[in-house]
Order: C-alpha cells, then sequence, then structure tokens
C-alpha cells in the first residue's frame, strides 16, 4: 500500500514539473504510465484494460497496453479531431479562414464608442475562436486588424491588448477537441450512452458558458473602463499598420468562402435544433458534417476556379492538417496511458474509497473545487490552458462516481477553467504575444484581464455546482 502511493506521488509529480517547465509532456506521461504498470505487474496485480488480453510475455504487457489505448481512441474521439484538423487546414490553403475573420470583424469598425466596443470585440474574438482555434493565433490576427481599430476610436491600447488577450475563452462548439474528448468519454458510461460532442455542447456546456461568456464582457467593460480612469496619462502605442492580405473575388465568392468554415457547426446546430425542436430524427456527427462540408468547399473550389486539377490537388492539404492534429490524439492516448498505470496499481480504487460519502455528507462541491484550483495552479505556471485537462480526461468518470457526483459538475468546471486562466498566466503565448506587440510587461497585461477571467471562472463555477451538482 506505501509503494502504491509513494509511486503514484512520485509520478503524479514528475508530470507537474514537466508541465510547469513547459515541456512536452506526452513521451513522460507514457513512460510514468507504463512504469506504474511495471510496478502494477511485479505487485502481482493486472493492467486495468478490460478485457485485456497479455501478449504472454510479462515485460511486453504495458506496450501492448499502450498499443491497444491507441487503437481504441484514434477509431472514436482521435478521428474526429483528425478530422477537424484537417477541415481547418483546408480552409486555410482556400483562404476561406481569412474571409471568415473578415466578415465577423467588418461591423467592429463602424463602432466608435469607446468603451462600448470592448464587450463588443471579445465576443466577436470569442466567436472568431470557432474558426481560429489557436488561442496565440487569433491574437496575432486581432492585433493586425482590429487593434488599430480600437486606437483609432480612443481606446487606450491596454484595453485593446486586455481584450485581445482574452479573446479565445470557452466558446462553445462541437468542433473543440476538448469537447470531442470529454463526450468520447462521458458516452461510455451508461447514463450518457451515445453522447456526441453536439449533445454535450448544446445540452450541457452551454449552459454554463453561454452565460460565463456574457457576464465577462460586462466585466470587461466596468474593469477597463475603471483601470484607465486609474491609468489616465499613461503612455500611448503606436498602433500596429499590418492588415490582412487583400483577397480579390466579386460579393458571391466571398459569401459563400466565408461561410465554409462555419458550415459545419452550422450543420450541427441545425441537426440538434430540427431533433430538440421538430422531433425529426436525425443523427449527424461531427465527422459527418465535416465530410459533407468539406465536399462541398471542393465543388466551391471546382466551380470558382473553373479547374478540377487545381482544386483536387489542393485537398491534400486536408489529409496534412490531419497528421498536424496528431499531437493533440497522442496527448490523449498519453493521458489515458498514465491513469492506466494508476488504476493498474490501485490509486484510484483508493481515491474511491477515501471520497465515498462525501456527496452524502452535502459536500459534493468539494471535488471540483479541488480540481479547478489544481487546474488554475498548473495553468497559470505553465501558460497551458488544456494539457491537464487531456491528461485528466479518462480520470474524470471515476473520480465524480467516487465522490457520488454528476460528472458533468466536475468535467465542465476543470474544462473551462482551464480555458479561462490561460489568460491570466504571464508565460502563457497568447499574453507574451500581446505584450510583445505593444511593448508592455506581461504582469501589467495580466493587471487587465485578471478581473474578467476570474470572475468568470468564479461565475462558471458557481453556474455548474447549481446546474449540475
Amino acid at each position: 500500500m506505501v509503494m502504491m502511493y509513494i509511486a503514484a506521488i512520485i509520478a503524479t509529480g514528475i508530470v507537474v514539473v514537466m508541465l510547469v517547465k513547459k515541456m512536452d509532456i506526452k513521451i513522460s506521461l507514457f513512460l510514468m504510465g507504463m512504469l506504474l504498470m511495471y510496478i502494477a505487474i511485479f505487485s502481482g496485480r493486472e493492467i486495468a484494460i478490460k478485457e485485456f488480453a497479455s501478449t504472454g510475455v510479462t515485460w511486453l504487457d504495458p506496450l501492448k497496453a499502450v498499443a491497444d489505448q491507441f487503437k481504441s481512441i484514434i477509431t472514436s474521439s482521435g478521428f474526429i479531431i483528425l478530422m477537424l484538423g484537417g477541415y481547418s487546414s483546408y480552409m486555410t490553403r482556400i483562404k476561406a479562414n481569412d474571409l471568415t475573420v473578415r466578415a465577423l470583424l467588418k461591423p467592429v469598425a463602424g463602432i466608435k464608442s469607446i468603451h462600448i466596443l470592448i464587450p463588443v470585440v471579445f465576443l466577436a474574438g470569442n466567436f472568431l475562436s470557432l474558426v481560429v482555434p489557436s488561442a496565440s493565433n487569433l491574437a496575432i490576427i486581432l492585433l493586425a486588424t482590429v487593434y488599430p481599430v480600437m486606437l483609432g476610436a480612443g481606446m487606450t491600447p491596454m484595453a485593446a491588448a486586455a481584450v485581445i488577450a482574452t479573446s479565445a475563452t470557452v466558446m462553445p462548439t462541437p468542433l473543440g477537441s476538448d469537447n470531442v474528448a470529454i463526450a468520447a468519454e462521458l458516452a461510455k458510461t451508461p447514463e450518457f450512452a451515445g453522447l456526441t460532442a453536439s449533445d454535450y455542447v448544446f445540452k450541457y456546456h452551454v449552459l454554463v458558458s453561454v452565460p460565463t461568456l456574457l457576464v465577462m464582457a460586462l466585466t470587461h467593460y466596468f474593469w477597463q473602463k475603471h483601470e484607465d480612469k486609474r491609468e489616465k496619462g499613461t503612455k500611448e502605442v503606436t498602433a500596429r499598420e499590418e492588415q490582412l492580405e487583400e483577397i480579390p473575388g466579386g460579393r458571391l465568392y466571398h459569401t459563400v468562402y466565408a461561410v465554409l468554415p462555419l458550415l459545419p457547426v452550422i450543420l450541427l446546430i441545425f441537426a440538434f435544433l430540427l431533433q430538440s425542436i421538430a422531433g425529426i430524427t436525425i443523427t449527424l456527427s461531427v465527422e459527418v458534417s465535416v465530410l459533407f462540408s468539406f465536399v462541398v468547399a471542393i465543388l466551391c473550389e471546382i466551380a470558382r476556379t473553373k479547374n478540377v486539377k487545381n482544386p483536387l490537388e489542393d485537398t491534400e492539404s486536408f489529409f496534412n492538417g490531419m497528421g498536424g492534429a496528431m499531437p493533440v490524439v497522442a496527448l490523449l492516448v498519453a493521458g489515458t496511458t498514465f491513469v492506466t498505470g494508476l488504476q493498474s496499481i490501485g490509486i484510484i480504487a483508493a481515491l474511491q474509497n477515501a471520497m465515498a460519502g462525501i456527496s452524502g455528507r452535502g459536500m459534493g462541491f468539494v471535488l471540483p473545487l479541488v480540481m479547478v484550483l489544481l487546474t488554475a495552479l498548473i495553468v497559470i505556471l505553465s501558460g497551458s490552458g488544456t494539457a491537464l485537462f487531456f491528461a485528466m480526461v479518462p480520470l474524470i468518470v471515476p473520480l465524480a462516481g467516487a465522490a457520488g457526483i454528476n460528472v458533468l459538475a466536475l468535467s465542465i468546471p476543470m474544462q473551462l477553467a482551464g480555458n479561462l486562466l490561460r489568460a491570466v498566466s504571464p508565460v502563457s503565448a497568447v499574453v507574451m504575444i500581446v505584450a510583445g506587440s505593444i511593448k508592455e510587461d506581461p504582469v501589467r497585461i495580466i493587471r487587465r484581464t485578471a478581473v474578467p477571467m476570474i470572475t468568470g471562472v468564479v461565475f462558471m463555477f458557481a453556474a455548474s455546482i447549481i446546474i449540475f451538482l
């Protein structure tokens, strides 16, 4: 028993150190997971995989366990993530993503009220994260396009920077890899059997994320206004002159191609509404909506270019993009491997026994609170908003079951906290990009982002507990 706890603490400590030092933790998770499996085997335990078939050679079994996890995840949530990576890459190739960004940001230029512009840009930026999921890439685009507009309207550089640094947070989308991963994990349970990413987002996630976005937008308005008054007279910074590349073409081309990156989301929302309101049974998965949208995009390219050869050659970017998404899948497998190791040595069962009865004493909020605080610590120190969540995905269901609480009361707060608190970390890529672009100290940026983001975390945690616990 003592060996079990020592092994678990050391392995977890190594993973946490890797996260804090911003090192790639995939190999660390794989190695620690396999090491824990070896410890379990030599302690007389079995590898904690349902219906695991041994190779017949003990020292090869942990390697087979990793291979089995790869096959299991790649054929489920992993395949969806690869498809999304491919579609995003193809949208970039045909410049559809650029046109979507232009279409969504154009109305912002017409708003002249300085502080009203703050929540508008914040919400518009979050909507843009559907098309540009990378927080740092989105910040670069907004710095080049919206930042000069905000300064031109009379907004201070610090207020504009704070809004841009927080533009990618908790937008509810079934195309998000974190939503795909947790939905696939929940679908394995009897309570959520058959759950899709669309169901998870539109039935549960949205109940917390949308009000949270509105609360943060309102908080941004008052906090930036307060800070502008406090810092009155501080130095101004020259606006950036860069703009998105001009894309020639008529109105029809711009309109259709601006819709293409959002088409999978539109299809999923339409299918969900048909099923919820009209009672029409239609099962549209993320991968089917992406494939349909991919075919539509190819046909649009053929019609636009009046050529077949070049558009078909460009589809190679879809498959290259699938390859580019493989690190996310590998992280999922690595996290599952690590959790399998913890389960194999018996630590998960011990945690379940230790937490038994918590909810019966009216303390069901303790586990979600502890996990949110752990997420906050790791994200602020490492700057990574999703690494810990992906590593914990396989553990969320058993932990919630042990505490006797609804798994959504654990998954949603932990997931949303990671995405929100990224903008409060001085070492996160998005904060460093924004600070470097306006030549300011990251700590000053964080002072501007901390209040809206922490308010969002507190609100979403309270909402999650009220709704799901």
